[in-house]
């Protein structure tokens, strides 16, 4: 039998970047959570949070991980060639829990036929989740603005066949608010979908701009084709999988399907979303 004076909130990945900050975010509100983590002696020990093992290839230990769970923050697996499965068994060891919603974070512009093949991934959880009957949240997040860093190669140049298409980034900091304000009180965003972006949509051009004026080198962006994005890749003896979510990244941005702000990010967090020069800064607007 349920301890019900165990948390009721299940935060998954607190030791990565964005359920770690969900899960800080938590604490600093009173809230008590359990930290699902592969690695419990890897969890933030954070006050009324408790850590317990749980993987997503592990359906057991996930059942015993999510027992008298209401309401789940569910992160994305590592991106791997059966990351959809790895879903899939989540959500079913959730339902077979009981836990009664699912806040998950999903992928901006989801859909059967994304661009980014990762996307297509994302739609599908959707559809899982929607088809065992969870009261569900989805935070359909752009692409994160930390990451634009890492796009620039060691010579300064950004490098893809992204055209003059836009993205709204978005930072991390902003997507943990968001997720925050919807598990403390889950039941206002049932059946909700939240396009979560950043205040502006920049082509990549704009991006290493940025970069250059920010951090004070000169960052530029030059535009390959597929064929070029796709050799240039080639030498990392990635699996086929993970060579076409490199080059779509890119390939999603020049199709228009990344472009598009929102006013997500206000409206639940009452703050504006974070530029992209202050996520790069390291400060908030």
């Amino acid at each position: 039998m349920t301890d019900l004076s165990e948390p009721t909130v299940v935060v998954t990945g607190a030791t990565g970047r964005l359920g770690g900050r969900v899960a800080r975010r938590l604490a600093e509100r009173g809230v008590a959570q359990r930290l699902l983590v592969r690695s419990p002696e890897r969890a933030p020990r954070l006050p009324g949070a408790t850590a317990v093992h749980g993987d997503y290839g592990d359906r057991d230990a996930l059942r015993r991980g999510l027992d008298g769970a209401r309401t789940v923050f569910m992160v994305s697996a590592s991106e791997s060639a059966d990351r959809l499965s790895q879903h899939r068994a989540f959500v079913d060891a959730a339902t077979e829990a009981g836990v009664e919603h699912l806040v998950y974070v999903s992928f901006f512009g989801a859909a059967p036929d994304a661009a980014f093949t990762l996307a297509r991934d994302h739609f599908h959880t959707e559809e899982h989740i929607r088809a065992r009957g969870l009261a569900h949240t989805f935070l359909r997040d752009n692409f994160y603005a930390e990451m634009v860093p890492d796009l620039v190669g060691e010579d300064g140049v950004i490098r893809g066949p992204a055209g003059q298409g836009r993205t709204a980034f978005v930072a991390q900091d902003d997507i943990a608010d968001a997720a925050a304000a919807i598990l403390t009180r889950p039941a206002d965003h049932a059946g909700a979908v939240y396009d979560l972006t950043g205040p502006e949509s920049l082509t990549l051009d704009e991006a290493a701009a940025v970069l250059s004026e920010v951090q004070g080198r000169t960052v530029g962006y030059h535009l390959e084709t597929v064929e070029e994005a796709y050799a240039s890749r080639a030498s990392y003896g990635a699996p086929q999988w993970q060579l076409d979510a490199w080059v779509s990244t890119y390939t999603a941005i020049a199709s228009g399907q990344l472009d598009g702000v929102s006013d997500a990010v206000p409206r639940l967090t009452g703050h504006p979303a974070t530029p992209l020069a202050d996520v790069v800064r390291g400060t908030r607007g």
